[in-house]
């Protein structure tokens, strides 16, 4: 009868070797990995482990390595694409980053254009302001000077009526008085100093 070996390996410890080693592969690890995680579970050294998966183990599943691969190559590609995706995604990010700064700088010299132009209205405006408030303070003087010209005027003219009136009252006067004299009788004295009326 033949004695068994104790570190000989079972088909339970097979299975655990071509699992984890299979594990490895489709997730794109390494076959020493492989051998190390079982080697730890089954309390194997990992070169024995590796002896065993190439010498025995692999051959029975050649089929289950080659699907292991394909779907860690589907996996590669998948992970690929998503990273494409996420590179093309920041450079969307980065290219709208970069409009947004140029938008930014672009309208940074418009506001300072504008603010510029702001103070050149606010300092016309002032200007203008002042010219409105000297007009409206040399009106005010106009006005008075006028008021006054017109009351000087007023007071003139009130005199030259006056006078003019003065003046038609002496003329009147003056009329009359001839009048009068012309209408008295002339009397002369003769020379035996008789007097004799003497007819116009």
């Amino acid at each position: 009868m033949a004695v068994k070996r104790q570190d000989a390996w079972t088909p339970d410890d097979d299975l655990v070797l071509a699992e984890v080693t299979l594990r490895h592969i489709r997730e794109g690890s390494t076959q020493l990995a492989a051998f190390e995680e079982v080697a730890e579970k089954l309390g194997r050294t990992p070169a024995a482990c590796g002896f065993r998966w190439n010498s025995c183990v692999r051959k029975k599943y050649e089929a289950a390595i080659q699907i292991a691969k394909a779907q860690r190559q589907k996996r590669n590609q998948s992970g690929r694409l998503r990273l494409s995706g996420q590179v093309q995604g920041d450079q969307e990010t980065l290219s709208s980053l970069e409009a947004i700064i140029r938008y930014l700088r672009r309208h940074k010299n418009e506001v300072a254009e504008l603010r510029k132009r702001q103070k050149e209205l606010e300092k016309e405006l002032k200007q203008k302001e002042e010219k409105i408030e000297q007009l409206v303070k040399e009106n005010e003087e106009m006005k008075n000077r006028l008021n006054h010209v017109e009351t000087d005027y007023q007071a003139v003219n009130d005199d030259y009526k006056t006078l003019i009136q003065i003046m038609d009252r002496a003329r009147k006067l003056a009329l009359l008085e001839n009048e009068r004299e012309e209408d008295k009788p002339k009397i002369r004295m003769e020379e035996n100093e008789n007097l004799e009326r003497v007819d116009k």
